[in-house]
């Protein structure tokens, strides 16, 4: 998941996504924990995609815009 494709997607619907991958992070880690984890990468990529949202959600709780066209990115 991009963090700009993120930014295009309802704060309930983020919510949601954040709620999935947290389960599914549970579920990697006990899958790892038990040696039944095929692919290790999994649990990085997840928990990249968990940050990636918490901060979506944070830059809207606390008003920031990003844009491709801020100062400084022309």
């Amino acid at each position: 998941m991009k963090a700009k494709a993120l930014r295009d997607i309802t704060e309930v619907e983020l919510k949601n996504k954040l709620s999935a991958l947290a389960e599914e992070n549970f579920n990697l880690r006990f899958q790892k924990a038990i040696g039944q984890l095929e692919n290790r990468m999994k649990v990085h990529n997840n928990k990249k995609d968990i940050a990636r949202i918490r901060t979506v959600l944070r830059e809207r709780q606390i008003g920031i815009h990003t844009g491709e066209n801020e100062a400084g990115h022309e």
